[in-house]
């Protein structure tokens, strides 16, 4: 196998026969690329080839689920990560078109150790990538990550006799079965179904009915041009159409999922879109009324109510922040023995008894629907307004270079480590610490915070802020942290802002 480090670039001869793969590729915790600019079909053989040669190393048993998304492009890609798999000695059982969780599912379903997904995630078109694990219900963090790049990169696949490749039917509807088993609505419940015309399209409508939910469908016919937005419910366009929808049908709330279904975003009975944090806040106080003392993972963009809710403190709930990123929660929900961990993002963990504590849009959408039917007297906007005010921005990401955003950021961190050092203050109040396991979050002695790390798939920094007190102070929040922010010339401009 030729290194993929050779210089192979588009609409060459070489394109078509040797491996082409851009090394930013290999990510914190998923492997993501645009197609076929940064990688090629042969260069995602070669990585097929790695995964099965690292599978092999670890001493796993050599057998691996593989599904893909609905994009045009996935299956090509997934077809072409499979003769690599087999050509290293791997038993494929390919699931065919799913969303990333049911091919989490289809580790336990089909009881195999390992899983690769094909899919972009929430990304728009133009974009490919691959979600993989070997410990269920775990999935690639920096270390495999790093590990799996080194084999690829340097031409240290092995090939090995004994692969093969087999399609399992049926995994699609024995994962529905799970989600849904003999759980039905005992209360009427009004839904938008929103998802983007992505891969959720083909489960969510369903999951709806079988539940009893009365749905209203938005952008629910496939189709992998995304003519509408792209499929993101962090995204305002997306849950600016959702709240429309709302508003325009008399629905009780809108869910509305990304690309490959293991996010879900809400917006209530009034049309306000609630950011996915608060929705984990309401979601853990029922889960504590069943499971007191339960300890909940919230990662460093997520709100400050999990620490600081007084009816979660009287639950005796503990709190723990933690680092973004799927695979980083999931981990730390497992190392923890937490009941779920909530992302901003959109991403939740439920875990044992009430998950698998894989990230999972549709489980998050089962959850919500169980918990307004153990809450027939309220609506979605009653148990919003029941949390504590709180006002915060939706996540910002300001373009930088993926070869130059963690050096920009060790450089912002530094600065405010020195700001907090310095007495200096942010939004006219004292910093109360900064908090640094992930990126820099600046804490202000009333609560208030502001964060910036980098984004681990993509291009960008992320900003989020957070007041306790109003929407002045977080504007004024965000304004110093911009004004550092700004101090880096390679920072560009933001996606959305407030």
């Amino acid at each position: 196998m030729t290194k993929p480090t050779s210089p192979v670039t588009p609409n060459t001869w070489e394109f078509l026969r040797d491996p082409m793969i851009a090394p930013t590729g290999f990510r914190e915790y998923d492997a993501r690329w645009k197609y076929p600019d940064e990688i090629n079909l042969p260069g995602m053989t070669a990585l097929g080839l790695g995964l099965g040669t690292q599978i092999h190393r670890r001493g796993i048993e050599p057998v691996i689920a593989v599904g893909n998304d609905y994009r045009d492009y996935s299956l090509a890609i997934k077809q072409a990560l499979i003769l690599g798999l087999v050509q290293a000695g791997i038993q494929v059982r390919d699931i065919g078109p799913a969303l990333s969780p049911m091919a989490y599912f289809a580790q336990f379903h089909l009881d195999v150790p390992a899983v690769a997904m094909v899919t972009a995630s929430h990304n728009p078109n133009g974009w490919t990538g691959v979600k993989m694990g070997f410990e269920r219900p775990l999935t690639h963090g920096p270390d495999e990550m790093a590990e799996l790049r080194d084999i690829v990169l340097g031409g240290h696949g092995e090939a090995r006799p004994g692969g093969g490749w087999a399609f399992v039917p049926g995994v699609r509807e024995a994962y529905i079965d799970d989600l849904v088993g003999d759980f039905r609505m005992s209360r009427p419940l009004k839904v938008v179904c929103a998802t983007g015309n992505g891969t959720a399209s083909a489960f969510a409508p369903e999951i709806f009915e079988r539940m009893g939910v009365d749905v209203v469908p938005s952008h629910t016919r496939l189709d992998y041009t995304f003519p509408n937005y792209n499929p993101n419910p962090e995204a305002m366009e997306m849950l600016h159409d959702m709240a429309d929808t709302v508003r325009a049908s008399g629905a009780d709330m809108a869910l509305g999922f990304d690309g490959d279904g293991d996010r879900c975003g809400v917006v209530d009975d009034e049309g306000e879109e609630i950011f996915a944090d608060k929705v984990g806040v309401i979601l853990a106080r029922d889960l504590a009324k069943l499971h007191p003392g339960a300890t909940f993972v919230a990662d460093v963009k997520s709100t400050g109510l999990f620490a600081s809710d007084p009816e979660l403190q009287a639950q005796g709930v503990k709190a723990d922040y933690w680092k973004t990123g799927h695979s980083h929660m999931k981990r730390r929900v497992k190392e923890l023995g937490a009941l779920a961990g909530f992302e901003k993002s959109g991403h939740y963990f439920l875990a044992e008894p009430v998950g698998r504590g894989y990230d999972c849009g549709m489980r998050v959408a089962v959850e919500i629907c169980k918990l307004m039917d153990r809450n027939p007297d309220k609506s979605m906007s009653d148990l919003r307004k029941a949390l504590p005010r709180t006002w915060s921005t939706p996540t910002m990401s300001p373009h930088a270079p993926d070869t130059e955003k963690y050096d920009i950021l060790d450089r912002l961190v530094a600065k405010l480590v020195a700001r907090h050092k310095a007495g200096e203050p942010v939004a006219g109040r004292p910093i109360k610490e900064v908090v640094t396991v992930n990126g820099a979050r600046v804490i202000l002695d009333n609560g208030s915070w502001g964060l910036v790390r980098a984004s681990s798939n993509t291009p960008n920094l992320v900003v989020v802020c957070e007041s306790s007190e109003s929407e002045a102070e977080l504007r004024a929040i965000f304004a110093d942290l911009d004004a550092v922010i700004r101090t880096e010339p390679g920072v560009g401009d933001y996606d959305q802002t407030i």
